[in-house]
């Protein structure tokens, strides 16, 4: 698990980082840029809230739209029906909706974070994934709390069809849990971290591991017809990162303003989360690609599937804002 200290360690890789340039002249007919913020999103959180991008965007008479994204499958949506050109989710989820036919390419990535785990309530007597047989579990579908759980539940022998998914939002998920309207909760910080130190929830069921980065999503068509604009937007995503770790009580204060929630819940969160890697490739694909497995091999992506070739498709590295690793 990464600590707030192996966040502060990394701030000598974001050295030189805070020039950030204007948009380019010949992005002149772009006259917007939509993107998404989000609570499982620190650094696109803090983007927002000191301007950075607004500054890189005013010289050319660009504006910023901000949209909120409640889950992966909310910034997907959005990018699939055009609502917003740059949104975050995780890199699974991601995989899962181009796998779909959603045009997206993920050029960045803004954490590394342990952000899911199952929960349940500390009388509920679930001990094990296998416990959950029969069970109702709360989940978001389309998110990596999802996709933990789909991989959770074949580690133990178990599918989707032998527990009882309750289908609700995140924050909806925890409320559910806490209320005992079901007995298990896939969950995603920072309403995981809530729900374990204001409700006494167990985190019952962790692996780091099977958490898939959290990436910066961006419709094809826009990287393609605007490739500085997508540099310009990481560079910005690149200076609020830098901000974040160097100075991390603003990064926690800007969390306890966007969730409302209390210190102790925001500092587990960030606890649990990594900003030192913001270039995609290798580690990423990996990540993503034996989650792509684990779901194919439980039949939620088709037999026919490339896993690989989508994951190939799915990641473009040539907008990395440092050397490849």
């Amino acid at each position: 698990m990464t600590t707030r200290r192996s966040i502060l360690a990394s701030a000598a890789l974001a050295a030189g980082l805070l020039a950030l340039p204007a948009a380019p002249a010949g992005a002149a007919d772009v006259k917007e840029i939509r993107i998404d913020w989000a609570t499982y999103n620190p650094v696109g959180l803090l983007l927002k809230e000191k301007g950075f991008l607004e500054e890189a965007v005013k010289p050319q008479g660009i504006t910023v739209r901000w949209t909120q994204s409640l889950g992966s499958n909310k910034a997907l949506e959005f990018l699939n029906g055009g609502a917003i050109d740059f949104g975050s989710s995780a890199g699974a989820a991601a995989l899962l909706a181009r796998i779909n036919g959603n045009p997206i390419k993920v050029v960045y990535a803004y954490s590394r974070p342990e952000w899911t785990a199952l929960v349940t309530r500390k009388d509920s007597g679930i001990k094990t994934v296998a416990d959950l047989k029969g069970k109702r579990i709360a989940v978001t579908r389309g998110t990596d709390p999802h996709i933990f759980l789909i991989r959770a539940l074949q580690g133990a022998g178990l599918t989707e069809r032998d527990a009882k998914l309750v289908l609700l939002q995140h924050a909806d998920g925890r409320t559910a849990l806490e209320r005992g309207d079901v007995d298990a909760w896939a969950g995603l910080d920072p309403m995981m971290a809530a729900s374990e130190i204001e409700a006494g929830s167990v985190l019952f069921h962790r692996d780091a591991s099977a958490n898939t980065w959290g990436v910066l999503d961006v419709r094809e068509a826009f990287a393609k017809e605007n490739p500085e604009l997508v540099r310009t937007v990481i560079a910005a995503y690149e200076r609020a990162r830098d901000y974040a770790i160097k100075n991390p009580e603003a990064l926690k204060a800007a969390l306890v303003a966007a969730t409302k929630l209390p210190d102790p819940v925001i500092a587990r969160q960030l606890e649990r989360t990594d900003l030192s890697q913001p270039n995609v490739g290798a580690a990423q694909a990996e990540s993503i690609r034996a989650a792509g497995l684990a779901l194919q091999e439980a039949g939620v992506i088709p037999a026919g599937t490339d896993v690989k070739a989508a994951v190939d498709g799915l990641i473009d590295p040539q907008f990395n804002p440092g050397p490849a690793k």
